[in-house]
C-alpha cells in the first residue's frame, strides 16, 4: 500500500505547464488566448492609458500598436525600453524597440519582445524507482515567449492618412520539453484630420498566425504522464485569429499656456470564439478600453485608463461589472521621455498591481552621416 501511494505521489508532480499545453491541442488548433502575451501592451504611457492608443500612437511603439504611426516621428532614430514584472515578480516582461525614418513619408520599425517565468521547478524525477524522495533530482527551466516585428509605414498621397504593415516572427521554448515558431502580419491605417480628430484602424494576425509546435519529452517524463492519465502532447500546428481594433481620439487645449486634455476610445473586436468581455457572442467578442490624459505640452502628463470590462461571479454565484483600473506618469525633456505606469493586469483574480517603467529616446541624424562629395577640379585647360 505504501509503495502504491508513493508511486501516486510520484506521478501527480507531473509538470503542470506542459499539462496546460497538451490540452491546448487535445480538440483544436485555433484555441482562445493564442500569442495572448503580445496583447499585454508595451510602454507605460500606453498602460497607463489603458491600451486605448492605437488612433495616437506616433514613436518607436507604434511598431507594435499600430504600425502607422511609425510616419509620426519626426527622429533619425527612436529608441524604446521597457521592463516590467508581474505576479509579484515572478514572470518578467521586456521590451526593445527601434524606429528609423527613412524620409519624409517612410519609416521602418523593429520590436523585440520576451514575457517569461525563469528558474521554474521540474518535480517530476523527485521521487526515484524505489519511492525515496530526493531533492537532488529537481532541475530547473524556463518557460519563456519572444516576439519580433518588423514593420514599415508610409504616408499615402491622401493629407492626414497613412498605412503600415509589420511581419512578426514568435519563438515560444518551454525548457527542453516544447518549442514553437510562429509568423503573423499585422495591418494598420491612421487618418489625422487637420483639427482635433484622429482614428486609426488595426488587424493584428491579418492571415492568421501559425506557430508549428514540437514537443521533445524524455521516456521518464512521458511514464509520468501515462501513469496520472495525462495525454502525451504530440506536434501540432497552432492558429491565432484575426483581431480588429478600432480607435478614435481628440485632444484640445486648456487654454492659452500649452496645457491640454486628451481622450481615446477603442474597440477590440477578437474572433476566436466567446470571452468572457463587455459584448459577446459565439462568434466574436467586444472588449472597450478608455484612456484620459491631462498635459503640459511634453514636459509633463498624467493619465488614467481602464479596460477588461467584464462580468464575474463571487463564492455566492453573485454576478457583478468589474473593470481594470490603470493610472501613470510621463516626464519629458528634449528628446528624453521617462513613463511610469500603476496597473493591474488581472483585476478579476489575485494578481497584484504591477509597476510599469518605461523610456523613449529620440535621436537626431548625426552631423558626420552626410558624405561629403568630392570636389571637382574646375580648372579650365588653356590650348
Amino acid at each position: 500500500m505504501f509503495v502504491k501511494r508513493t508511486l501516486m505521489t510520484k506521478y501527480s508532480f507531473a509538470l503542470g505547464i506542459i499539462i496546460f499545453t497538451s490540452t491546448v491541442f487535445s480538440q483544436t488548433v485555433a484555441p482562445k488566448y493564442s500569442n495572448e502575451f503580445l496583447q499585454i501592451g508595451i510602454g507605460a504611457d500606453a498602460l497607463g492609458l489603458g491600451n486605448a492608443v492605437i488612433a495616437n500612437t506616433g514613436n518607436v511603439m507604434s511598431s507594435y500598436w499600430n504600425p502607422a504611426g511609425l510616419t509620426q516621428s519626426d527622429k533619425w532614430l527612436d529608441i524604446g525600453l521597457m521592463h516590467s514584472e508581474y505576479f509579484a515578480g515572478i514572470a518578467k516582461y521586456d521590451y526593445l524597440g527601434l524606429s528609423h525614418k527613412i524620409d519624409e513619408k517612410s519609416a521602418f520599425g523593429f520590436t523585440a519582445i520576451r514575457f517569461g517565468v525563469d528558474d521554474i521547478p521540474n518535480t517530476t524525477q523527485l521521487i526515484d524507482n524505489q519511492g525515496n524522495i530526493d531533492y537532488d533530482r529537481i532541475t530547473t527551466f524556463t518557460a519563456a515567449d519572444y516576439g519580433f516585428l518588423f514593420s514599415y509605414a508610409r504616408k499615402l498621397p491622401v493629407e492626414g492618412l497613412s498605412f503600415g504593415g509589420s511581419f512578426k516572427v514568435i519563438y515560444r521554448k518551454v525548457g527542453g520539453f516544447a518549442k514553437s515558431w510562429g509568423f503573423g502580419l499585422d495591418a494598420g491605417v491612421q487618418y489625422h484630420l487637420k483639427d482635433h480628430w484622429k482614428f486609426g484602424a488595426v488587424l493584428r494576425d491579418a492571415t492568421s498566425t501559425f506557430n508549428a509546435w514540437i514537443f521533445s519529452l524524455d521516456d521518464a517524463t512521458k511514464e509520468v504522464f501515462e501513469k496520472t492519465g495525462n495525454e502525451i502532447p504530440k506536434n501540432g500546428l497552432e492558429l491565432t485569429l484575426p483581431r480588429l481594433i478600432l480607435g478614435a481620439y481628440t485632444k484640445y487645449p486648456l487654454g492659452k499656456k500649452g496645457i491640454y486634455f486628451a481622450s481615446e476610445l477603442d474597440i477590440d473586436l477578437t474572433t476566436d470564439g466567446k470571452r468572457n468581455t463587455l459584448i459577446r457572442s459565439k462568434v466574436f467578442s467586444i472588449d472597450p478600453k478608455f484612456g484620459i490624459e491631462f498635459g503640459f505640452r511634453e514636459f509633463i502628463a498624467i493619465r488614467a485608463g481602464i479596460t477588461n470590462m467584464q462580468y464575474t461571479k463571487d463564492f455566492n454565484d453573485k454576478k457583478k461589472f468589474n473593470i481594470q483600473p490603470n493610472i501613470g506618469i510621463g516626464v519629458g525633456f528634449k528628446s528624453i521621455h521617462l513613463d511610469y505606469a500603476f496597473t493591474d493586469i488581472g483585476d478579476a483574480s489575485v494578481a497584484l498591481y504591477s509597476h510599469v517603467i518605461s523610456l523613449r529616446v529620440g535621436l537626431n541624424k548625426p552631423k558626420n552621416a552626410t558624405k561629403k562629395q568630392p570636389k571637382v577640379d574646375s580648372t579650365i585647360r588653356q590650348e
